[in-house]
């Protein structure tokens, strides 16, 4: 099954303590084994397409079960990232605007 990536990000809403109802989500989103790479603003989460959308309708539900939440989601065939292209080192080393970087992408 061919490797799909998701942009997530997940708003508990009304309530003071936010980062427990994330760290549940993601923790739902990890047993799945999916690759997750947490940012400040969004999570990438990378794997095959029934493994991220059963990962994200559980993640979802768990987040929902005693809160308001929204979540946002992107989900892309186009540009998924792989361990072995685009290792977080890798990424670090490109310059934003390179046109060698963006034409290794492709």
């Amino acid at each position: 099954m061919p490797s799909i990536s998701a942009q997530v990000s997940l708003y508990p809403l009304l309530h003071k303590r936010r980062s427990p109802v994330i760290d549940e989500a993601l923790e739902e989103v990890r047993r799945r084994g999916l690759e997750v790479r947490p940012g400040t603003m969004s999570t990438l989460v990378i794997g095959g397409e029934e493994s991220i959308f059963t990962a994200l309708r559980d993640a979802f539900r768990k987040a929902t079960s005693r809160r308001k939440v929204v979540m946002v989601v992107t989900v892309s065939n186009a540009c998924p990232l792989s361990a072995e292209t685009d290792s977080p080192a890798r990424l670090r080393s490109r310059k934003v605007g390179d046109r060698t970087a963006r034409a290794d992408r492709r």
